[in-house]
Protein backbone atom coordinates (compact mmCIF):
# COMPACT_ATOMS: atom_id res chain seq x y z
CA UNK A 1 0.00 0.00 0.00
CA UNK A 2 1.28 3.47 -0.93
CA UNK A 3 2.78 5.57 1.84
CA UNK A 4 1.99 9.25 1.23
CA UNK A 5 5.17 11.37 1.50
CA UNK A 6 5.26 14.24 4.00
CA UNK A 7 5.67 16.70 1.11
CA UNK A 8 2.34 15.51 -0.40
CA UNK A 9 0.33 15.51 2.83
CA UNK A 10 1.73 17.97 5.37
CA UNK A 11 0.81 17.27 9.00
CA UNK A 12 1.56 19.89 11.63
CA UNK A 13 3.54 19.12 14.77
CA UNK A 14 0.35 19.00 16.86
CA UNK A 15 -1.18 16.31 14.62
CA UNK A 16 -3.44 18.67 12.68
CA UNK A 17 -3.62 18.93 8.91
CA UNK A 18 -1.58 21.70 7.29
CA UNK A 19 -4.03 24.39 6.12
CA UNK A 20 -7.18 23.66 8.10
CA UNK A 21 -5.36 22.99 11.40
CA UNK A 22 -7.99 20.35 12.19
CA UNK A 23 -7.39 16.97 13.81
CA UNK A 24 -9.33 13.91 12.60
CA UNK A 25 -11.44 13.66 15.75
CA UNK A 26 -12.64 17.26 15.30
CA UNK A 27 -14.45 16.52 12.02
CA UNK A 28 -18.13 15.57 11.80
CA UNK A 29 -19.59 13.52 8.94
CA UNK A 30 -21.80 16.45 7.89
CA UNK A 31 -19.80 19.51 6.83
CA UNK A 32 -21.30 22.87 5.89
CA UNK A 33 -18.98 25.01 3.78
CA UNK A 34 -19.28 28.79 3.52
CA UNK A 35 -17.02 31.38 1.97
CA UNK A 36 -17.12 34.06 4.65
CA UNK A 37 -15.60 33.31 8.09
CA UNK A 38 -18.28 35.59 9.54
CA UNK A 39 -20.95 33.22 8.28
CA UNK A 40 -19.46 30.42 10.37
CA UNK A 41 -20.45 32.31 13.50
CA UNK A 42 -23.93 32.91 12.09
CA UNK A 43 -24.46 29.19 11.58
CA UNK A 44 -22.82 28.13 14.83
CA UNK A 45 -25.33 30.34 16.68
CA UNK A 46 -27.91 27.67 15.94
CA UNK A 47 -25.85 24.81 17.41
CA UNK A 48 -27.07 23.16 20.62
CA UNK A 49 -23.46 22.87 21.75
CA UNK A 50 -19.96 23.52 20.38
CA UNK A 51 -17.09 21.04 20.68
CA UNK A 52 -14.29 23.08 19.22
CA UNK A 53 -13.37 26.20 17.24
CA UNK A 54 -10.22 26.24 15.10
CA UNK A 55 -8.89 29.08 12.95
CA UNK A 56 -6.04 29.42 10.47
CA UNK A 57 -5.91 32.06 7.73
CA UNK A 58 -9.34 32.20 6.06
CA UNK A 59 -10.25 28.74 7.36
CA UNK A 60 -12.44 28.99 10.47
CA UNK A 61 -14.07 25.79 11.69
CA UNK A 62 -16.63 25.06 14.40
CA UNK A 63 -17.83 21.55 15.20
CA UNK A 64 -20.92 21.06 17.31
CA UNK A 65 -24.45 19.68 17.10
CA UNK A 66 -27.80 20.89 15.83
CA UNK A 67 -30.95 19.11 17.01
CA UNK A 68 -28.70 16.28 18.15
CA UNK A 69 -26.91 15.94 14.76
CA UNK A 70 -23.15 16.41 14.88
CA UNK A 71 -22.01 18.92 12.25
CA UNK A 72 -18.94 20.87 11.22
CA UNK A 73 -19.18 24.33 9.66
CA UNK A 74 -16.10 25.72 7.94
CA UNK A 75 -15.19 28.81 5.94
CA UNK A 76 -13.24 28.24 2.73
CA UNK A 77 -12.57 31.79 1.62
CA UNK A 78 -13.21 32.69 -2.01
CA UNK A 79 -12.29 30.64 -5.04
CA UNK A 80 -11.65 27.26 -6.57
CA UNK A 81 -8.09 26.91 -5.28
CA UNK A 82 -9.31 27.00 -1.69
CA UNK A 83 -11.89 24.32 -2.44
CA UNK A 84 -9.09 22.09 -3.75
CA UNK A 85 -7.36 22.54 -0.39
CA UNK A 86 -10.47 22.12 1.76
CA UNK A 87 -11.96 19.04 0.12
CA UNK A 88 -8.62 17.26 -0.14
CA UNK A 89 -7.76 17.95 3.49
CA UNK A 90 -11.25 17.06 4.75
CA UNK A 91 -11.01 13.75 2.91
CA UNK A 92 -7.56 13.16 4.40
CA UNK A 93 -8.90 13.79 7.90
CA UNK A 94 -11.58 11.17 7.26
CA UNK A 95 -9.70 8.56 5.25
CA UNK A 96 -5.94 8.78 5.84
CA UNK A 97 -4.21 7.26 8.87
CA UNK A 98 -1.90 10.08 9.97
CA UNK A 99 0.41 7.65 11.78
CA UNK A 100 1.05 5.29 8.85
CA UNK A 101 0.32 7.84 6.06
CA UNK A 102 -1.78 5.21 4.31
CA UNK A 103 -5.39 5.13 3.16
CA UNK A 104 -7.62 3.54 5.80
CA UNK A 105 -9.20 0.19 4.97
CA UNK A 106 -12.68 1.42 5.90
CA UNK A 107 -13.97 4.37 3.86
CA UNK A 108 -15.70 7.22 5.70
CA UNK A 109 -18.14 9.15 3.55
CA UNK A 110 -18.64 12.86 4.22
CA UNK A 111 -21.63 15.01 3.32
CA UNK A 112 -20.38 18.38 2.07
CA UNK A 113 -22.92 21.16 1.54
CA UNK A 114 -21.83 24.61 0.43
CA UNK A 115 -24.16 27.46 1.38
CA UNK A 116 -23.31 30.50 -0.69
CA UNK A 117 -24.51 33.59 -2.50
CA UNK A 118 -24.92 33.93 -6.23
CA UNK A 119 -25.99 36.02 -9.19
CA UNK A 120 -28.88 34.89 -11.41
CA UNK A 121 -28.55 34.99 -15.20
CA UNK A 122 -32.17 34.21 -16.07
CA UNK A 123 -34.83 36.93 -15.88
CA UNK A 124 -37.38 34.81 -14.02
CA UNK A 125 -35.08 34.05 -11.06
CA UNK A 126 -35.58 36.65 -8.34
CA UNK A 127 -33.31 38.03 -5.64
CA UNK A 128 -33.92 36.02 -2.47
CA UNK A 129 -34.62 32.71 -4.20
CA UNK A 130 -32.56 29.66 -3.24
CA UNK A 131 -30.98 27.65 -6.06
CA UNK A 132 -29.78 24.06 -5.70
CA UNK A 133 -26.91 23.42 -8.12
CA UNK A 134 -28.09 20.11 -9.49
CA UNK A 135 -25.31 20.47 -12.05
CA UNK A 136 -22.20 22.60 -11.61
CA UNK A 137 -20.16 23.96 -14.51
CA UNK A 138 -16.46 24.49 -13.96
CA UNK A 139 -14.91 27.39 -15.85
CA UNK A 140 -11.84 26.91 -13.65
CA UNK A 141 -10.25 23.82 -15.19
CA UNK A 142 -9.39 22.30 -11.79
CA UNK A 143 -10.97 18.90 -12.35
CA UNK A 144 -9.03 18.54 -15.62
CA UNK A 145 -5.89 18.00 -13.50
CA UNK A 146 -7.33 14.87 -11.87
CA UNK A 147 -7.48 11.33 -13.22
CA UNK A 148 -11.02 10.09 -13.80
CA UNK A 149 -12.44 13.47 -14.80
CA UNK A 150 -14.21 12.14 -17.90
CA UNK A 151 -15.78 9.25 -16.00
CA UNK A 152 -17.70 11.55 -13.63
CA UNK A 153 -18.57 14.45 -15.96
CA UNK A 154 -21.39 14.80 -18.50
CA UNK A 155 -19.43 14.91 -21.74
CA UNK A 156 -22.47 15.32 -24.00
CA UNK A 157 -23.62 18.57 -22.41
CA UNK A 158 -20.00 19.79 -22.36
CA UNK A 159 -19.76 19.35 -26.13
CA UNK A 160 -23.12 21.02 -26.71
CA UNK A 161 -22.17 23.97 -24.51
CA UNK A 162 -18.80 24.52 -26.14
CA UNK A 163 -20.38 24.42 -29.59
CA UNK A 164 -23.19 26.79 -28.59
CA UNK A 165 -20.83 29.38 -27.10
CA UNK A 166 -18.05 28.97 -29.69
CA UNK A 167 -15.77 28.35 -26.73
CA UNK A 168 -12.40 30.09 -26.91
CA UNK A 169 -9.61 27.48 -26.93
CA UNK A 170 -7.42 29.78 -24.80
CA UNK A 171 -9.81 29.19 -21.87
CA UNK A 172 -9.87 26.05 -19.67
CA UNK A 173 -12.20 23.39 -21.02
CA UNK A 174 -15.45 23.60 -19.02
CA UNK A 175 -16.68 20.56 -17.14
CA UNK A 176 -20.23 19.65 -16.09
CA UNK A 177 -20.64 17.62 -12.90
CA UNK A 178 -23.84 16.62 -11.08
CA UNK A 179 -24.56 17.04 -7.39
CA UNK A 180 -25.24 14.01 -5.22
CA UNK A 181 -28.68 12.57 -6.05
CA UNK A 182 -29.58 11.87 -2.41
CA UNK A 183 -28.96 15.49 -1.51
CA UNK A 184 -31.11 16.64 -4.42
CA UNK A 185 -33.98 14.53 -3.08
CA UNK A 186 -33.43 16.00 0.38
CA UNK A 187 -33.57 19.62 -0.79
CA UNK A 188 -35.69 19.57 -3.94
CA UNK A 189 -38.92 20.73 -2.27
CA UNK A 190 -37.19 23.72 -0.63
CA UNK A 191 -35.07 25.01 -3.50
CA UNK A 192 -35.10 25.81 -7.18
CA UNK A 193 -33.18 23.45 -9.47
CA UNK A 194 -30.27 25.01 -11.31
CA UNK A 195 -27.22 24.58 -13.48
CA UNK A 196 -24.62 26.79 -11.85
CA UNK A 197 -21.38 28.11 -13.31
CA UNK A 198 -18.39 28.31 -10.99
CA UNK A 199 -16.10 31.00 -12.36
CA UNK A 200 -12.39 31.43 -11.52
CA UNK A 201 -12.90 35.14 -10.87
CA UNK A 202 -15.55 37.71 -10.00
CA UNK A 203 -15.11 40.14 -12.87
CA UNK A 204 -14.31 39.14 -16.48
CA UNK A 205 -14.84 35.39 -15.84
CA UNK A 206 -18.43 36.28 -14.96
CA UNK A 207 -18.79 38.78 -17.81
CA UNK A 208 -18.27 41.93 -15.73
CA UNK A 209 -16.60 44.90 -17.42
CA UNK A 210 -15.03 47.53 -15.15
CA UNK A 211 -11.90 48.80 -16.91
CA UNK A 212 -10.65 45.59 -18.51
CA UNK A 213 -12.88 44.39 -21.32
CA UNK A 214 -13.81 40.67 -21.31
CA UNK A 215 -12.46 38.73 -24.28
CA UNK A 216 -16.04 38.01 -25.42
CA UNK A 217 -18.54 40.65 -24.35
CA UNK A 218 -21.37 38.45 -25.66
CA UNK A 219 -20.43 35.29 -23.72
CA UNK A 220 -23.05 35.82 -21.01
CA UNK A 221 -25.75 36.22 -23.66
CA UNK A 222 -24.68 32.89 -25.18
CA UNK A 223 -24.74 31.28 -21.73
CA UNK A 224 -28.21 32.65 -20.99
CA UNK A 225 -29.59 31.29 -24.27
CA UNK A 226 -28.06 27.81 -23.85
CA UNK A 227 -30.69 25.08 -23.51
CA UNK A 228 -29.97 21.39 -23.15
CA UNK A 229 -32.90 18.98 -22.99
CA UNK A 230 -35.05 21.73 -21.47
CA UNK A 231 -32.50 22.78 -18.86
CA UNK A 232 -30.93 26.25 -18.62
CA UNK A 233 -27.89 27.67 -16.88
CA UNK A 234 -29.27 29.64 -13.97
CA UNK A 235 -26.56 31.40 -11.97
CA UNK A 236 -22.90 32.23 -11.33
CA UNK A 237 -20.80 31.57 -8.24
CA UNK A 238 -17.15 30.65 -7.62
CA UNK A 239 -16.70 27.30 -5.85
CA UNK A 240 -19.35 24.67 -6.61
CA UNK A 241 -17.79 22.83 -9.54
CA UNK A 242 -14.61 21.85 -7.69
CA UNK A 243 -16.65 20.80 -4.66
CA UNK A 244 -18.95 18.56 -6.69
CA UNK A 245 -16.14 17.19 -8.86
CA UNK A 246 -13.63 16.35 -6.14
CA UNK A 247 -16.30 14.91 -3.86
CA UNK A 248 -17.61 12.67 -6.63
CA UNK A 249 -14.13 11.40 -7.46
CA UNK A 250 -13.48 10.70 -3.77
CA UNK A 251 -16.86 9.07 -3.09
CA UNK A 252 -18.37 11.79 -0.88
CA UNK A 253 -21.81 13.40 -1.13
CA UNK A 254 -21.74 17.08 -2.07
CA UNK A 255 -23.76 19.96 -3.43
CA UNK A 256 -23.94 23.74 -3.56
CA UNK A 257 -26.99 25.74 -2.50
CA UNK A 258 -27.02 29.51 -3.09
CA UNK A 259 -29.20 32.46 -2.20
CA UNK A 260 -29.60 34.79 -5.16
CA UNK A 261 -28.38 38.28 -4.23
CA UNK A 262 -27.92 39.76 -7.73
CA UNK A 263 -29.95 39.76 -10.94
CA UNK A 264 -27.32 39.97 -13.66
CA UNK A 265 -29.77 40.34 -16.55
CA UNK A 266 -31.65 43.18 -14.84
CA UNK A 267 -28.28 44.56 -13.65
CA UNK A 268 -29.54 44.79 -10.09
CA UNK A 269 -27.93 43.68 -6.81
CA UNK A 270 -29.01 43.53 -3.17
CA UNK A 271 -26.37 44.41 -0.57
CA UNK A 272 -28.72 43.84 2.39
CA UNK A 273 -29.02 40.11 1.78
CA UNK A 274 -28.40 38.70 5.27
CA UNK A 275 -32.10 37.93 5.93
CA UNK A 276 -32.17 35.81 2.75
CA UNK A 277 -28.99 33.99 3.79
CA UNK A 278 -30.31 33.34 7.29
CA UNK A 279 -33.48 31.83 5.86
CA UNK A 280 -31.38 29.50 3.66
CA UNK A 281 -29.24 28.49 6.65
CA UNK A 282 -32.25 27.63 8.79
CA UNK A 283 -33.74 25.52 6.01
CA UNK A 284 -30.46 23.69 5.36
CA UNK A 285 -29.78 22.96 9.02
CA UNK A 286 -33.24 21.46 9.48
CA UNK A 287 -32.80 19.26 6.40
CA UNK A 288 -29.28 18.11 7.31
CA UNK A 289 -30.38 17.26 10.85
CA UNK A 290 -32.57 14.51 9.39
CA UNK A 291 -29.66 12.63 7.78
Amino acid sequence: MRIIPSSELIINGDGSIFHLHLKPEQLADVVILVGDPGRVAMIAEYFDEKECEVANREFLTVTGSYKGKRMTVMSTGIGIGNIDICVTELDALANIDFETRQVKETFRQLTLVRLGTSGAIQRDIEVGEVVFSRTSVGFDGLLNYYEGRNEVCDLAIERAFMEHTAWNDLLPKPYFIDANKELWELFRESTREGITIAAPGFYAPQGRWVRLRPHDIHLNEKIESFNYEGRRITNFEMEGSALAGLATLMGHRATTICTIIAQRVAKDACTDYKPFVRRMIEMALDKLATL
